[in-house]
């Protein structure tokens, strides 16, 4: 399982996996802010998941991963959306980048992520490391899962 990287493994399983490990690992500090603020001024309210906060860290890991480095303003077109005015037509609308500059800051703090000289932020060999563990880890379970079972049959 040595050539498992990250880009293989399903989006969603390997975010909901890491954001788990941040928040078990404990080296992540949520903001006290993080209860009242919305992720975007095209939301209508703050995330109703406790953990979303770490959900967000994982899915910016992943994001430096594939492709790096992205700064803040990046990330706002990532996690961007479309911005409902009522009876008027929709707009497209970048996210808030407070949470974002928050959530950066929260994984420098943890060591996962470091500036780049160029500008930005790039995923340091430690959050590489951590991805790559879990990415393993996952395709264990999915093989582990799918091996077939042998049974011994007495009569």
């Amino acid at each position: 399982m040595p050539g498992v990287t990250v880009k293989e493994i399903d989006q969603h399983v390997l975010t909901k996996n890491m954001a788990a490990f941040l928040k078990k690992s404990g080296k992540i500090f949520v903001p006290e802010q993080a209860v009242y603020m919305k992720t975007g001024k095209f939301k209508e309210t703050a995330p109703t998941d406790d953990d979303w906060f770490y959900t967000r860290c994982a899915s910016i890991m992943r994001h430096l991963y594939l492709r790096s480095p992205a700064g803040v303003g990046a990330f706002t077109k990532v996690y961007s959306g479309r911005k409902r005015n009522g009876v008027r037509p929709s707009k497209h609308c970048r996210s808030s980048d407070g949470c974002i500059r928050k959530a950066l800051q929260a994984l420098e703090a943890a060591n996962m992520v470091e500036r780049h000289p160029d500008g930005g932020r790039k995923l340091t060999p430690q959050g590489q490391r951590n991805l790559d563990r879990i990415a393993n880890k996952i395709v264990a379970k999915q093989r582990e899962r799918s091996a077939p079972v042998s049974m011994i049959i007495t009569t």
